[in-house]
């Protein structure tokens, strides 16, 4: 019995890491003073003091970012480097 319990556990974890694939969060980091856009779950602790997401592409992901009171706009030189342009 402990064996299933344990096999389906691991299958309802790996099944819950695979949905996360292609999400993005937003992420408030306390070092720089800046929110992110990550592409992980991220966890809460030290610099990282709040996560947001997850969504399910980056463009929502940037108006989440947008409309967030604790993140400060990002200067063109962000969002160009962000985007990958130049």
């Amino acid at each position: 019995m402990t064996r299933l319990i344990f096999a389906c556990s691991l299958l309802l974890a790996s099944g819950t890491v695979s949905l996360a694939d292609g999400m993005f969060w937003v992420v408030g980091n306390r070092a720089t003073g800046k929110c992110n856009i990550v592409t992980s779950n991220p966890v809460i602790d030290g610099n990282i003091w709040f996560g947001d997401g997850p969504y399910k592409s980056k463009d929502d992901a940037k108006l989440a970012r947008s409309t967030i009171r604790a993140c400060p706009a990002p200067t063109a030189d962000e969002q160009k480097a962000e985007d990958g342009t130049n």
